[in-house]
């Protein structure tokens, strides 16, 4: 699996055709896409509602399979907002019928909130939330430093 970055079109697009959500919410979304062996976009990860004042974003992601989510690929999706936009808390909201990524997230450190009828009648969703601080010192991040050997150095200097 390789990453797929300045892209954003492309993981738009792909990422739109198999989620529920309206378009517009993407529209200045900024995404990473995650290519097989053959060049082939089998996964994408939207940046949106980005809130600069409080810190927040949103993610959604889709893929057309499981084997994805590898170590290196879930270190770049969540370096992006936490080192790269100095975001303090992500967001995604899942389907309460997808057990699969709910067990992935809970293991990856994420809070979460659920709320009835929220994607309509008959299902509802969990709002999953992850911090920077969690992020930093949750169970797939040990021994790595995201940058912080180099910012004590600084404020030390």
């Amino acid at each position: 699996m390789r990453l797929l970055y300045g892209d954003d079109r492309a993981v738009i697009e792909f990422v739109s055709m198999m989620l529920p959500n309206d378009r517009t919410a993407f529209a200045n979304a900024r995404g990473i896409g995650v290519l097989d062996d053959d060049g082939r976009l089998v996964a994408g990860v939207l940046y949106h509602g980005w809130e600069p004042e409080a810190g927040v974003i949103e993610m959604s992601s889709a893929s057309l399979s499981r084997r994805w989510l590898t170590r290196p690929v879930l270190d770049a999706i969540f370096r992006y907002p936490f080192e790269g936009i100095g975001c303090q808390l992500v967001a995604l909201r899942v389907s309460e019928r997808n057990t699969h990524l709910h067990r992935i997230l809970r293991a990856f450190g994420f809070a979460e909130f659920f709320i009835p009828r929220l994607r309509g009648r008959d299902e509802g969703e969990i709002i999953f939330t992850l911090t920077d601080d969690a992020w930093r010192s949750g169970r797939f991040q040990k021994g790595a430093t995201h940058g912080q050997e180099g910012r004590e150095r600084s404020a030390g200097a």
